[in-house]
């Protein structure tokens, strides 16, 4: 089934009954573009903004079990495709961005952005989290793809994690538990990470600052910050980098439509402006192409990219 311009049918009729000690917002057909970096994108069937961990798992254990949900966080690394995300989205908002520091641990919301933990890492003295200034996402999808940048993983600093899955029951689990690989956790996808306990060790505060500090320079002069962009668009293949292979294979500059292979950094999809969510996709697909040709390695995304295409009509 695809979207199309006519809309998702509206459920909140139907779930309304359901859920009615719901906290937290429900909106149907509800524009998810500019919830993305990438500016792009279909509505939400329904969009959930959950006040906390405890009212997600009221609703998600209360919802019918073969309603599709999908999670989204800052959305930065996301491409939503044109005909919207059918059954609900939920994105964690207010009530998951709380940041503690005890000792040597922080504990923060899923709904964190990655660079106020290293900030309060840096405040309290904790060195570990540095790496964290270079990845422009929250907690919950660090959790999701152990993310990492210049250095370090999140493997390296979690003591635990706390979600919930889609029966509506909280769970917990140990940096183990996790099975941390290259971008990726072994937690089942259809669990929702809502908050993390991190550890770090003692630290010079004004040496962790110089640190951030030229992970900022680093950012700025290499990658298109500023631009709409998705972050890193392919994971690195093992004993090499994506971006010397997109760069080998031609497509710096590489354009379709709108949407075009940054100059500055190779692994990055930029949309200059107007661009749709069909031609950034339809870009990394003909890059994966390209690549495939030239060096035989085939990329993987590691830009998630949740919906469905838009349909004629």
């Amino acid at each position: 089934m695809a979207q199309t311009a006519a809309g998702f049918a509206d459920l909140t009729a139907e779930l309304a009954p359901r859920l009615p000690e719901l906290r937290g917002t429900l909106s149907a057909n509800a524009p998810l573009a500019e919830l993305t970096w990438f500016r792009v994108g279909g509505p939400a069937q329904l969009l959930l903004a959950p006040a906390d961990a405890d009212d997600l798992a009221y609703v998600l254990g209360r919802i019918p079990a073969d309603l599709p949900v999908t999670v989204i966080g800052l959305g930065s690394n996301l491409i939503v495709r044109d005909g919207g995300v059918p059954g609900l989205v939920v994105r964690l908002g207010r009530g998951f961005t709380d940041v503690s520091v005890e000792g040597s641990r922080i504990t923060a919301g899923a709904g964190v952005p990655d660079v106020k933990v290293a900030r309060a890492a840096a405040d309290a003295g904790l060195a570990g989290f540095a790496f964290l200034r270079g990845i422009p996402g929250a907690v919950g999808g660090v959790l999701r793809m152990n993310g990492g940048a210049y250095g370090g993983e999140t493997k390296d600093i979690l003591v635990e994690a706390e979600g919930v899955t889609r029966a509506g029951a909280k769970v917990r689990y140990d940096n183990a538990q996790m099975s941390f690989t290259y971008r990726h956790c072994a937690v089942p996808d259809d669990v929702i990470f809502t908050r993390a306990t991190f550890e770090g060790r003692p630290g010079d505060p004004a040496a962790i600052a110089a640190e951030m500090a030229k992970i900022t320079e680093s950012r700025e002069a290499t990658q298109p910050i500023k631009s709409r962009t998705g972050g890193s668009t392919f994971k690195n293949p093992p004993g090499t980098s994506a971006w010397k292979l997109v760069d080998a294979a031609g497509c710096r500059g590489l354009t379709i439509g709108r949407a075009q292979v940054s100059e500055l950094h190779t692994n990055f999809l930029i949309n200059l402006g107007g661009a749709t969510a069909a031609e950034i996709e339809g870009l990394g697909e003909e890059v994966r192409r390209r690549v495939k040709a030239q060096s035989g390695v085939e990329l993987e995304w590691e830009i998630k990219r949740i919906g469905l295409p838009l349909a004629a009509g």
